[in-house]
């Protein structure tokens, strides 16, 4: 595998996700949470990819699985669900 693409999935895993991580800190708003999950999941694939293409990385990508499908809930929550959150 072409190791600047292995980089490069790598970085932008982690900086989406310090980006993600930021955004939800700052509770702007619901509909900007969601779009810092969207930001999470785009990572969560990015390191998963990373993690089972580089070499001994696959903790990282097993983890990531379980990542994308909590950031899939966020998703859903803050963009999709019509529900009101509750108090």
């Amino acid at each position: 595998m072409n190791q600047t693409l292995l980089d490069g999935l790598q970085y932008y895993g982690a900086g989406a996700a310090t980006l993600a991580a930021l955004i939800v800190s700052l509770n702007i708003g619901r509909r900007v949470t969601g779009w810092a999950f969207v930001i999470f999941v785009t990572s969560s694939i990015a390191l998963i990819l990373w993690g089972f293409l580089a070499e001994n990385s696959e903790g990282i990508g097993f983890q990531n699985v379980a990542l994308l499908a909590i950031n899939i809930v966020g998703v859903w929550r803050y963009l999709i669900s019509k529900h009101a959150p509750r108090a």
